[in-house]
């Protein structure tokens, strides 16, 4: 890393909800954000659930998020490398982001390293033990024929249906209060302990929760959850030494 330069890793940002309206606010929050990092960012990951749903049909992609995008094209454009992990609301990416905007998409977790520090990144959803349901449905919507068979149904009918279940869920609400479970409940943090038995990680850095945790593992070890731009506005930064979590509040 350069000397004064920074990595940002922020996540769920959930762009489509609740409402249109409620999007633009946050929409525009999240872009003076990166504004204000452009002059010390090294690197940006997106870790997942950018928007509250998101479908690339062969020659359409969904209406709207005109500001996020441009400004993420001018983050690249500007030589600031910007990395997207999937998330469960936004799993169905294409090619969109990589020749459209030069940024690299990750649907599985990904190790980093960064001025001698390991790092695990990945949005998180369905690792660690349980959610055996999730996990079958997303096995079921990352299977190509699937993708396919959702691709033929006109636009107008497939997002219709994508946007009604997607406002089902938690996420999309943003409504339930999160709670810390305690380490032996929180999947993740089992996740994270299964990874370090077999490789090491100084940090292991997911979303999905919708709950900021800096969390640590052992002597060397932490687990960072990215929290969410609904309720918390959280973010991580690394300074090439330490990552901190931190929490966004806009200049006046």
């Amino acid at each position: 890393m350069q000397a004064g330069k920074k990595i940002y890793f922020l996540s769920d940002f959930h762009l489509g909800a609740p409402n249109a309206a409620a999007s633009l606010i946050r929409e525009k929050k999240i872009i003076q954000f990166l504004d204000e990092i452009k002059a010390d960012a090294e690197q940006i990951f997106i870790v997942g659930d950018l928007f509250d749903f998101w479908y690339e049909y062969k020659k359409v992609v969904p209406k709207g998020y005109v500001r996020i995008l441009g400004k993420l094209a001018g983050i690249t454009d500007s030589g600031i490398p910007i990395h997207f992990f999937v998330g469960n609301h936004d799993m169905w990416m294409k090619d969109y982001f990589q020749k459209e905007l030069n940024i690299p998409v990750y649907f599985e977790p990904k190790a980093f390293d960064f001025n001698d520090k390991k790092f695990l990144i990945g949005h998180g959803d369905g690792l660690g033990p349980g959610d055996h349901g999730y996990k079958f449905i997303k096995k079921l919507f990352r299977n190509p024929v699937c993708q396919w068979l959702f691709g033929i149904l006109p636009p107008y009918v497939g997002m219709g249906i994508a946007n009604y279940f997607s406002r089902k869920s938690r996420a999309q609400t943003g409504q339930t209060e999160e709670q810390f479970l305690g380490e032996d409940k929180e999947w993740l943090i089992t996740y994270c302990r299964e990874v370090l038995k077999k490789d090491y990680y100084d940090y292991l850095i997911f979303g999905h929760r919708h709950l900021p945790i800096d969390f640590k593992l052992n002597d060397k070890s932490r687990y960072i959850n990215l929290g969410d731009w609904i309720k918390y506005f959280s973010y991580a930064v690394f300074d090439g030494s330490e990552i901190e979590l931190k929490y966004y509040a806009p200049n006046p």
